[in-house]
């Protein structure tokens, strides 16, 4: 069979790219014109004031006035100022017992709650309606109730026979009064938080478990708290931050009395620039803040990760 001839083509002229290019380019124009509203909101609102603000740490300056560079000056004045050192005793003490006990609670609330029973939905609702409330709606509450003179609380314990307590007013017991309210509110994020993940352990796992003799107790540790162990990580992170920032409450209340025992960092920083006119003594202490809280952000993620090289180590 004879073969066929090969066609011949003729190329034409490459296509010009100069249209492709003005598309391309108005696309770019239409995308960035979407964007920069944005772009100028998170620039203008986080990132000249943070650049700001530390540049304002290492000046001596009262927001009215020239400002004057003193270097690490602010700095050196924080690691010697015994207020600051009792913020940070306060904000660390309140942190260490507000964290766990939330943790604590919400988990038990959230386990009574997984189950079966009437009216849980009314349930879940009450123990998660004060975490809706602001911080300034339940000091102005509370402030009510625990009045040493006219307040409810002191009323109950009258009748009681116990005598009366002064709850914001005594140095020995405001900053843990402080730690109940928060819990009263705050625990009601993590018994959310902790019903969904309850809700999403494998009953696979937990039938398994139960046909190999697994009691309540074996099932909690073998089975539920491993399966919660991300949620519990982002837990002990968020309430970390959330009570190292802590300072509505602390202004409706107490305005860090009384004799400084509930003054917290956020609230000395907050003292320093704005009421005693120091604002780079303020920022200096404010980053001393950012950094405490990228070390429990750092310190948390590497926990989590050594956690995860484990689990599969041992799958392995």
């Amino acid at each position: 069979m004879p073969r066929l001839p090969r066609p011949i083509t003729v190329e034409g002229p490459p296509p010009d790219p100069r249209p492709l290019r003005r598309k391309r380019r108005r696309e770019t124009g239409t995308a960035w014109a979407f964007v920069s509203p944005a772009v100028l909101i998170v620039l203008g609102l986080s990132i000249v004031p943070v650049v700001w603000s530390l540049l304002l740490s290492f000046q001596a300056s009262d927001l009215v006035t020239p400002s004057r560079w003193v270097g690490l000056d602010n700095y050196r004045a924080l690691a010697q100022d015994p207020n600051f050192s009792q913020a940070v005793r306060n904000t660390l003490l309140y942190t260490v017992l507000y964290v766990p006990l939330s943790l604590l609670f919400g988990l038990a609330l959230a386990m009574v709650l997984n189950r079966r029973i009437r009216f849980v939905g009314l349930y879940r609702t009450l123990i998660f309606v004060p975490f809706v409330l602001s911080a300034t709606a339940q000091g102005v509450l509370f402030s009510f109730i625990l009045d040493p003179e006219f307040g409810a609380a002191n009323s109950v314990l009258h009748r009681l026979g116990v005598s009366s307590q002064g709850f914001l007013s005594d140095p020995s017991q405001a900053l843990l009064v402080l730690v109940a309210i928060t819990l009263w509110s705050g625990t009601g994020f993590c018994v959310v938080v902790y019903l969904a993940a309850l809700q999403d352990v494998p009953q696979s796992l937990i039938e398994a478990a139960r046909l190999d003799g697994a009691g309540r107790r074996h099932l909690l540790r073998h089975v539920t708290m491993p399966t919660l162990t991300p949620v519990t990580v982002f837990l002990v992170l968020w309430q970390a931050i959330q009570s190292l920032q802590v300072f509505d409450l602390v202004y409706v209340t107490t305005k860090g009395g009384p004799l400084g025992s509930t003054t917290v960092i956020v609230y000395f920083i907050w003292e320093q620039a704005f009421k005693n006119a120091t604002a780079g003594y303020g920022a200096s202490a404010a980053y001393v803040l950012a950094v405490a809280l990228g070390l429990v952000a750092g310190a948390v993620r590497i926990v989590r990760r050594r956690g995860r090289h484990r689990l599969e180590g041992a799958r392995s």
